[in-house]
């Protein structure tokens, strides 16, 4: 199959380029840099655009046209961005990726979008606080794609502009769908995580994301920064486990994905920043420090010191993935522990992308 892989270069770009190839499909990739897949970049099926999806001069009608399945993963994925460019975060993620979706309406032509974990939002938790009798339930936090409500911030916390511009562009895509214009499929990623998932610190502009922040700062020996002191709870995916599940959405056997919403994510693999923190510095002592080195401490950061005015966070997200396990019979492999060590590997022995 031909396929157009619009936001090739990043770090779920990267990985999922590189098992298309593996499976035997034809590749068409853009993307505004090129270093995360340089490794398959002499490919005999692989055609990579540097380019940006903003520039008028790439011919996105012709390149939609001539592609059997267009993929678009193309967004701002990290809050430093949603906070200090709102405008450039809608423009990106709802604006340039409609009109990625109306060229595949014109042509008839499959789409998988990415969206996000954060489109549900925060939990009733957060919004009723005492009122409920065991705020700890997991079923609180649980989100599935059919029927969980979506609870965002207010206004002033902007930096639900992501979040909104994914539902609504993910809204939009199912009014398509609803007419018969357009066979869409919605993966909703919960935190994935594995080599290429960031720049550290420093050597990129933008700021990256939770694990990046920490891994530089063990590998700098300095305090790793906890955000509203770690509070919030996450459940990460292995990069390995979320492209075979992809793999699996590209195939769409008997075309079981189409007009569907997916959550891609590991429901077992849930800890708090706090606890992710714990987990990496011990990691880092048994696996990578030289003996005798200090490990680094925690250090509680306010968010509007470390984000900026705008800034607030789900508390707490648990994908439930029965449906992908239903029709695709997929099911996330990996551990927390295990991840972690595959990745942290990546960084420490220097094959950390540079910019």
């Amino acid at each position: 199959m031909k396929i157009l892989c619009l936001g090739a270069g990043g770090f779920i770009g990267s990985h999922l380029s590189q098992r298309l190839l593996s499976d035997g499909h034809t590749l068409i990739g853009l993307d505004t840099h090129s270093d995360k897949v340089e490794d398959v970049l002499g490919h005999d099926r692989l055609t990579f655009l540097e380019k940006d999806i903003r520039d008028r001069a790439v011919d996105l009608d012709r390149l939609v046209r001539e592609a059997e399945l267009v993929i678009d993963l193309i967004a701002y994925a990290n809050p430093g961005v949603y906070v200090e460019r709102p405008l450039d975060v809608f423009q990106l993620n709802f604006t340039e990726n409609m009109r990625i979706a109306e060229a595949c309406v014109r042509h008839g032509r499959r789409l998988i979008q990415f969206s996000s974990c954060e489109v549900y939002g925060k939990t009733a938790v957060a919004i009723l606080r005492g009122a409920l009798p065991d705020p700890e339930n997991p079923a609180y936090a649980t989100f599935a794609e059919e029927t969980s409500d979506f609870i965002l911030g207010p206004l002033n916390k902007h930096r639900w502009i992501y979040a909104c511009a994914k539902q609504l562009l993910e809204r939009v895509l199912h009014a398509y769908g609803l007419e018969g214009k357009l066979r869409y499929t919605i993966i909703r990623p919960f935190n994935f995580i594995g080599p290429k998932i960031d720049y550290l610190p420093g050597e990129a502009p933008g700021p990256p994301r939770v694990f990046s922040f920490f891994m530089e700062a063990l590998l700098q020996g300095r305090p790793l920064p906890l955000v509203d002191g770690g509070r919030h709870r996450r459940c990460y995916c292995y990069i390995d486990d979320a492209v075979e599940c992809l793999s699996r959405i590209v195939a769409n056997p008997g075309g079981v994905c189409d007009l569907q919403v997916f959550n891609v994510g590991a429901p077992g693999n849930e800890t708090s920043i706090r606890g992710l923190a714990g987990l990496m510095r011990r990691i880092y002592a048994e696996k990578f420090a030289a003996p005798g080195d200090p490990i680094p401490e925690t250090e509680d950061v306010p968010s509007e010191r470390f984000y900026g005015r705008g800034y607030e966070d789900s508390d707490r997200r648990i994908p439930d993935i029965s449906k992908v396990r239903t029709l695709l019979g997929w099911e996330p492999k990996f551990g927390l522990r295990d991840m972690l060590e595959l990745t942290m590997a990546y960084y420490v022995n220097g094959r950390g992308p540079k910019r």
